[in-house]
């Protein structure tokens, strides 16, 4: 993708270039407007048909309105006459609105021991329950130490027995598996209805 011309701004008495976007970018709205015609729809959807931007604007003033250009690379291109205040504040606020309904998949790490008690197996699973309840992912990883590295099968049938017990609710994304002194396996929640888990939106690491 092509970077648009870079403008020189004179700051603390450096001159420094600015890549951000140039005026010319941003929507042009009223007298802003400056191409020979433009195709024009008012405020009700209307067709007005081609005229030059001083024509239309005199109609946009007319209803107390602005002329907006809503399609610049049309050929001529396409300006609408609307409220353009009221335009960006629905704008902005469909933005917002988009914001707040966005999933943020956390992935959290339990951690076990090849010898973990029963009890707090138990424990450490409710929290897996929990977590996958609450839509977010879940790293089981086994922690081994000195000697209990001669041993991964221990660890490996903790996991599997993990994804066995809670296969109703959550799914294996990936196989137990080894990496340096830990073994570890990714769980999410499983689909309602089945199908494939919906990717994250944004991944972020916590541990517990």
């Amino acid at each position: 993708m092509g970077v648009g011309p870079r403008r020189a701004v004179i700051e603390g008495g450096f001159i420094a270039f600015s890549s951000g976007p140039r005026r010319d970018d941003r929507v042009r709205v009223n007298e802003r407007i400056r191409v020979r015609e433009i195709r024009v729809i008012d405020d009700t959807g209307q067709q007005l048909g081609i005229m030059p931007p001083p024509q239309a604007l005199a109609i946009a003033k007319q209803k107390g309105l602005d002329l907006v250009e809503i399609s610049p690379t049309a050929v001529p291109p396409v300006c609408r006459i609307m409220d353009f205040g009221k335009y960006q504040y629905q704008e902005q606020k469909r933005s917002r609105e988009a914001k707040r309904h966005q999933k943020v998949i956390l992935v959290k790490e339990i951690k076990f021991r090849p010898k973990v008690d029963e009890h707090d197996y138990q424990f450490k699973k409710k929290h897996i329950e929990r977590f996958l309840e609450d839509g977010d992912k879940v790293k089981a990883t086994i922690f081994f130490r000195g000697r209990e590295m001669a041993h991964p099968e221990i660890g490996r049938r903790i996991l599997e027995r993990l994804v066995q017990e809670l296969a109703e609710v959550a799914i294996a994304e990936t196989l137990p598996r080894m990496e340096g002194n830990q073994m570890h396996t990714i769980l999410s929640r499983k689909p309602q209805g089945g199908g494939r888990p919906k990717p994250a939106t944004r991944q972020a690491t916590t541990t517990t």
